[in-house]
C-alpha cells in the first residue's frame, strides 16, 4: 500500500510517500481502507518535529482520526462488520481501564502517536476503536466529527458542568473545536461569546450559534467579556490554544467560582497566571486530553440527526500532498480542517 511514513522529525519535506506492507488484522482489530485523515497542528505537525510530549518510534506514520470502509476483520471481532463504514478514535484502551476512564488514560497509546495511523490507503486498529458512520453523514464529515465534537462534549458537559442559564467564552470559535464548543453549549442551555482572531473567523463563530463575538485581535477580550456579562464575567472559559497573550486574558474574564476548561496548546503552551486571582475568585482550570466512548456515541446520533453541524472542511488534498497540506496547515491561513484522500 501507499503510505506517508516519517523516519526522523523534522519540516514538512520529511514526510515520504513511500509503497509498505498493507497490515493485516490481528485478534480483536479491523482492517479499515482509508477515505478520509485530518491534517491537526498539534496532533500532526507538533509530532512531525518532535515537540509533542509523545514521541513516536521510527518509521512511523502520522493519522490519528482515520475514517473508512472496513474491508477484513481479525478473530473475534463481530462489529464492526466487513463494508462498514468506520470512524476511529484515537485512544487505545488499556484492557485495566474501567469504562468512562478513555479520557484520562491512554491505555496502550494514541493511534497515530504510539502506532501507525492513518495517513496510508489502510490502516488496522482495535475494533472497539472503530465507530460505525450512520448512513446521513458522509466518511470526511464523520472525520472532522470524530476529531472534534466528543472532545467538545466530554469538556463541557462532563468536566466544566456547564449547565442550562450559565454562560460561556469559546475560544477559536471559528476551528474545528471551538465550533463544536460553541454547537455543545447551546445543546447545554448555555449562552455563548465566540471569540476569533479576525473579523471573518468571529462571524462564523455566529454561524455556528454564538450569541455574541469578540476579535480578540483588535479588542481587549476580557473588556469585552466583562461588557457583555454587566461586569460579572463568564461561568466557563473553553481554551484550546494556549497563547501567551489570550490564556491570560480569557483567564481574566471568568466570574467568581468560573471555570477553565483547556484541551490543547498549539499556541506555545507557556503562558502567565493569576495565582492570586486563581484562590481569590476560586476559580478551577480543567485540562483534558479527550473524550471517552459514551460522548462518540452521542456526537455520532447528534451529527446523525442534524442537531450538530460538523465543522468546517477548508479542502480535502490528495494523499501525495501530505506536505503542502502540512505547510498549509501550519501557515494558519485556512478556516476550516483540511483532509487528506489516500483514494484522490
Amino acid at each position: 500500500m501507499k503510505a506517508i511514513v516519517l523516519r526522523e522529525f523534522g519540516g514538512p519535506e520529511v514526510l515520504k510517500l513511500e509503497e509498505i506492507e498493507t497490515p493485516e488484522p490481528g485478534p480483536g482489530e479491523v482492517l479499515i481502507r482509508v477515505h478520509n485523515v485530518s491534517v491537526n497542528l498539534t496532533l500532526d505537525t507538533l509530532v512531525r518535529r518532535g515537540l509533542y510530549p509523545y514521541k513516536p518510534s521510527f518509521p512511523h506514520v502520522l493519522g490519528v482520526d482515520p475514517t473508512g470502509e472496513v474491508v477484513a476483520v481479525g478473530p473475534g471481532v463481530y462489529r464492526p462488520v466487513v463494508g462498514d463504514r468506520a470512524a476511529v478514535h484515537l485512544h487505545i484502551r488499556r484492557p485495566d481501564c474501567p469504562p468512562g476512564r478513555e479520557a484520562e488514560d491512554a491505555g496502550d497509546g494514541l493511534i497515530g502517536i504510539h502506532r501507525w495511523g492513518g495517513y496510508a490507503e489502510y490502516i488496522a486498529v482495535p475494533a472497539e476503536n472503530a465507530f460505525v458512520v450512520p448512513d446521513a453523514l458522509s466518511s470526511a464529515d464523520a472525520c472532522v466529527v470524530m476529531r472534534h465534537l466528543p472532545t467538545a462534549r466530554h469538556m463541557l458537559h462532563k468536566k466544566a458542568e456547564l449547565t442550562d442559564g450559565e454562560m460561556i467564552l469559546v475560544m477559536g470559535a471559528a476551528g474545528g473545536l471551538g465550533s463544536c464548543c460553541i454547537q455543545v453549549a447551546k445543546r447545554l442551555g448555555a449562552t455563548v461569546i465566540g471569540a476569533a482572531g479576525a473579523d471573518d473567523r468571529v462571524a462564523k463563530g455566529i454561524e455556528f450559534g454564538a450569541d455574541y463575538g469578540v476579535n480578540y485581535r483588535s479588542q481587549n477580550l476580557a473588556e469585552e467579556v466583562m461588557k457583555l456579562t454587566d461586569g460579572k464575567g463568564v461561568d466557563v472559559v473553553a481554551e484550546n490554544i494556549g497563547d501567551p497573550d489570550l490564556f491570560p486574558a480569557a483567564f481574566e474574564s471568568l466570574a467568581r467560582f468560573g471555570r477553565m476548561v483547556t484541551a490543547g496548546a498549539h499556541g506555545g503552551g507557556k503562558v502567565m497566571l493569576d495565582i492570586s486571582r486563581l484562590y481569590l475568585r476560586r476559580i478551577r482550570i480543567i485540562g483534558t486530553p479527550g473524550c471517552d466512548f459514551s460522548d462518540i456515541e452521542w456526537s455520532m446520533e447528534a451529527a446523525r440527526d442534524g442537531s450538530i453541524r460538523p465543522p468546517v472542511i477548508d479542502r480535502i488534498m490528495p494523499l501525495t500532498e501530505a506536505v503542502a497540506a502540512h505547510r498549509l496547515i501550519e501557515s494558519r491561513e485556512t478556516v476550516g480542517k483540511i483532509l487528506l484522500d489516500p483514494a484522490a
